[in-house]
């Protein structure tokens, strides 16, 4: 990471994971996987409409991923608080909100993806399935952490099509490093 010109934490907006990209990674880009965000929508709309099977939750559902895409976040805090405002519901409501009102900083989904940042995690999850299941985890396989770290770090190599710069790497290392030893004798 030290050569990397950004670092980005793609992350389930849970409180801790925020303190700790902060403690460790005090320049980085924080964002909330755009799933996990609509999943508390959906939450929040279930909060404020009684059930998913609501005329209104499907359409309301679209609306606001459309408008989290667009920054909008910080609206549908207001409104919705708003609309549910008096409401018998409404303490159940501000709870679900609690999640975007924590993470309003991590939602601003439209300028993430004008930097063209990703702001979902499926394509690095896809990534891992491909590169560390395929590998780890065949039939009869078991792996000790060592192993398996070893076997990773050149599976990551491999499909970042770097096999041929490391091997160069390597038996350079290698050879000077023997290279070495007669000098020392």
């Amino acid at each position: 990471m030290g050569n990397s010109e950004q670092i980005v934490l793609l992350v389930d907006g849970a409180e801790g994971l925020e303190c700790m990209g902060r403690d460790y990674f005090s320049i980085c880009v924080q964002i909330v996987d755009f799933f996990h965000a609509m999943e508390h929508a959906s939450q929040t709309l279930v909060a404020l409409l009684g059930n998913k099977e609501h005329p209104d939750y499907k359409p309301r559902l679209h609306q606001w991923a459309k408008r989290l895409l667009k920054n909008g976040v910080a609206k549908l805090i207001a409104e919705t608080r708003q609309e549910s405002a008096g409401q018998r519901w409404a303490a159940a409501v501000e709870k679900e909100l609690g999640y975007f009102v924590r993470n309003i900083e991590r939602m601003q989904y439209g300028t993430f993806r004008k930097a063209g940042l990703f702001i979902g995690s499926g394509v690095i999850e896809a990534g891992c399935k491909t590169v560390i299941g395929a590998r780890c985890k065949q039939s009869g396989m078991h792996w000790g952490v060592p192993g398996a770290q070893n076997i990773l770090a050149l599976r990551c190599i491999h499909a970042s099509r770097r096999l041929p710069d490391f091997w160069k790497y390597w038996l350079n290392t290698r050879n000077a490093r023997n290279s070495q030893l007669p000098a020392a004798a």
